[in-house]
Order: C-alpha cells, then sequence, then structure tokens
C-alpha cells in the first residue's frame, strides 16, 4: 500500500472534475495538471483520479482520462434499485 503524503481539499477535487466535465475529448494527466489554477503534487493528482474512477465518474483509458457520470443514468438507475428493494 502507498503512503499517502498529501491528500487533496475539496476545492482541488472539484477543480479537477469541472476540468473533465467540460473537456468533449479525453485528457492526459499532464493536460489537467496544467489547466488546474494551482499547481499541486503528481501523487495528490493520482489520488484524486484513483477517487473518481472508483466512484465511477471517470474511465482512464489509453487515450486518456474521460468523464463518464452521468446524473440522468445515475437517479435512473438508483429509483429501479429502490423500486427492487421495497418490492
Amino acid at each position: 500500500m502507498q503512503e499517502i503524503l498529501h491528500y487533496p481539499r475539496l476545492d482541488t477535487i472539484l477543480a479537477v472534475e469541472n476540468i473533465l466535465k467540460n473537456s468533449k475529448d479525453p485528457l492526459a494527466k499532464n493536460e489537467i495538471d496544467r489547466r488546474l489554477e494551482k499547481k499541486i503534487m503528481r501523487p495528490t493528482l493520482n489520488l484524486i483520479f484513483q477517487y473518481l474512477e472508483e466512484s465511477g465518474k471517470i474511465a482512464i483509458l489509453k487515450e486518456g482520462i474521460i468523464w463518464i457520470y452521468k446524473k440522468d443514468a445515475s437517479d435512473t438507475l438508483k429509483a429501479k434499485l429502490r423500486k427492487a428493494v421495497t418490492v
């Protein structure tokens, strides 16, 4: 297990999310780092990517990182799960 030297702040996570949401094409890690207003350490950025990937918001592909989370699809899935549990 990797030792975490610095945890990201919420505003940094939200900034990374916004960059990915607003991009139409997959972005490389270096490009995301360049687009951030403030610079962060690479391990911290990797931790953000790990969190976003585990939460189903991004996909890390050979071409780059893309935003895949769709709120409407998530709400539909949650509604179906609630219905299945209550029946």
